[in-house]
């Protein structure tokens, strides 16, 4: 059980277009549709139709296709209408009828009677099972919001952290420059999927893909560099902080050791990065999200870099290098 919920109105509501719509609408038991949805999953009512409820999934969005439908018809040529009813006596959150099938007036009038929504879709059950079980994903998943700018490089989705003036829009604004995406600036809604992934968008669709540049003001990267420099959301891969330098603090200079944060309990590559005059972020940061798609397809270059010196030093080459220069003498 989530401690997360939606309503069936809010279904009803998502702005869903081509693959991921719904195409649903309400033809029965409209005064349920303030019903809460609290469980991230589908049920099938097959036994349930045939009377047996032991164990019914009953707080689930309940799904009849045409198997379900075609029982409901054998019951109604039954007489069997006391199943119906005590389907009915569950506080279901709501039903769905796929393949644009429309039970008949005695279902319908229960569902009134009992204020229990009564949906329908032309899709086929399969899809739309699929497609609302992705819209639970994403619903349900685990949320937080954080500072800082999400940004696509090089097909790395790149979480830019930092105190306030650091640099973090300026850096991104020249990544955009040089043909990356942006995401989100300032505030990032982070999501967790599936468990194992994290993935970001802006906090506000309206104003995400706008940038804040101190002493320029408020740009529209979507406006100024076109469609193809933004896009809605990218999973993040690697965390990237910024701050300034500080002569006093040793940075990695192998990058052997891997580091990681925890967002939302997945673990996340992440890296410091000192920030001063002369220092190209955007290049840098080229680097890190090709380096980083280099780890995710198996070469680790300090790893190897690592392994190399200590083959040199084995091979005794090292040695022969050292007392054989007459400098040491």
């Amino acid at each position: 059980m989530s401690d997360k919920k939606i309503r069936v109105l809010d279904l009803l509501d998502l702005d869903l277009k081509d693959r991921n719509a719904l195409d649903l609408r309400c033809i029965a038991g409209r005064r349920g549709l303030s019903r809460e949805i609290t469980v991230s999953d589908i049920n099938r009512p097959g036994l349930a139709l045939s009377g047996f409820f032991d164990s019914f999934a009953y707080e689930r969005v309940q799904l009849f296709g045409r198997g379900e439908f075609a029982y409901l018809q054998k019951l109604k040529e039954e007489g069997k209408f006391n199943t119906i009813e005590q389907l009915f006596s569950y506080s279901i959150p709501c039903m769905v009828f796929t393949h644009g099938l429309y039970p008949d007036e005695t279902f319908l009038s229960e569902a009134e009677r009992t204020d229990c929504p009564i949906l329908q879709t032309d899709l086929e059950s399969t899809e739309f099972s699929m497609r609302l079980l992705r819209i639970f994903f994403q619903l349900f998943a685990p949320k937080k919001t954080v500072h800082g700018v999400l940004v696509e490089v090089c097909g790395i989705g790149i979480l830019l952290t930092g105190d306030s003036g650091v640099g973090k829009s300026e850096t991104a604004l020249e990544l955009v420059e040089r043909g990356h995406r942006l995401v989100a600036d300032d505030i990032v809604e982070l999501s967790c999927v599936n468990g194992n992934s994290i993935i970001g968008r802006g906090a506000n669709k309206l104003i995400s893909h706008h940038m804040e540049i101190r002493g320029l003001g408020i740009i529209n990267v979507s406006q100024l560099y076109g469609i193809g420099a933004v896009r809605e959301h990218k999973e993040v891969q690697l965390v990237v902080k910024l701050e300034s330098w500080d002569q006093n603090k040793i940075y990695d200079r192998l990058g052997t050791d891997a580091h990681t944060q925890d967002l939302l309990g997945v673990k996340i590559p992440y890296i410091e990065l000192p920030v001063k005059p002369g220092r190209n972020l955007p290049i840098i940061l080229e680097a890190a999200a090709m380096n980083e798609r280099l780890k995710s397809m198996g070469y680790h270059s300090a790893r190897e870099f690592n392994q190399n010196v200590l083959k040199w030093i084995e091979s005794g080459e090292a040695q022969s290098a050292y007392y054989g220069n007459e400098d040491y003498y």
